[in-house]
């Protein structure tokens, strides 16, 4: 039996499991996702923004060139260092507060070229 997507695209069989929508193999045989560095500038850029939050603080670190597990660990490390909460969403970091000095630290001390973007 063979589940499809509203798309049309095959995602479950019952023959080998959950199925990628892009290349209708098996997920874990996807050849369509591959891990790549997102290409950008190479600068790491650290932004407060408080729009469509209630007029609560975020600070963004966007350009980290890094995917999928390491992205996912140095988000969890940079909230555990500024003690905040936060999320990972689309290849970019949210941290709770304004925290936008301890990353900028925090992320030179790790290596990465950051700095402070906006206002």
């Amino acid at each position: 039996m063979a589940k499809k997507s509203s798309s049309g695209g095959l995602v479950y069989s019952t023959e080998f499991g959950r199925a990628c929508p892009g290349c209708q193999q098996p997920v874990d045989q996807c050849s369509c996702n591959t891990d790549e560095a997102p290409q950008g500038d190479g600068i790491v850029r650290i932004s407060r923004e408080s729009k469509g939050r209630g007029g609560k603080v975020m600070t963004l670190v966007t350009g980290v060139p890094l995917t999928g597990a390491e992205l996912k660990t140095l988000a969890k490390e940079l909230k555990k260092k500024c003690g905040v909460g936060g999320a990972l969403k689309d290849g970019v970091i949210e941290i709770q507060g304004d925290q936008r000095d301890l990353l900028l630290a925090e992320l030179t001390k790790r290596g990465f070229t950051a700095k402070k973007a906006g206002g």
